[in-house]
């Protein structure tokens, strides 16, 4: 296996784990969100901030490494439209994707300060999730992987 193949399976498989633990944390947001349980909810987006910093953003940081590493190897421009475009979408869906991060921890000290006072959720709860919920959706139209033009 040459070093090229390595390096563009290891950016596949970053794709991979950002789209999968992205449908992942939605799913189990919503899930927690449904039961309308304001512990559950704190529990749940306690789990969804670690898997997010643990998992997305470490796949976040390596995908342009990962990508550069592959242009570099097959001689790639920055000028080429695709690559352009791939970069540009990964930019957009980081603009969505950063406020998201931040959104799941407000809303995770919100359900534990209703938990804590014995309270329902908050009215800025619910404007955050319908706000997260947003932000998901349009990071998943402009898509968090991009194509490899080379296939050596």
């Amino acid at each position: 296996m040459t070093v090229y193949f390595i390096v563009k399976y290891l950016h596949v498989l970053g794709a991979i784990v950002i789209l999968g633990t992205g449908t992942g944390i939605a799913f189990f947001m919503l899930t927690a969100h449904l039961s309308r349980d304001a512990a559950f909810i704190a529990r749940t987006a306690a789990t969804v901030v670690i898997a997010d910093v643990l998992f997305t953003l470490t796949a976040v940081v390596l995908q342009p490494l990962s990508g550069g590493l592959l242009m570099a190897l097959s001689a790639a421009s920055l000028t080429e439209r695709w690559l352009m475009a791939s970069l540009l979408l990964y930019a957009v869906a980081g603009l969505f994707w950063i406020p998201v991060v931040f959104m799941q921890i407000e809303m995770r000290n919100l359900a534990r300060a209703a938990v804590a006072h014995d309270q329902p959720l908050p009215a800025r709860y619910h404007a955050l999730f319908r706000r997260w919920c947003v932000f998901g959706i349009s990071r998943l139209r402009f898509g968090d992987d991009h194509p490899v033009a080379d296939d050596r």
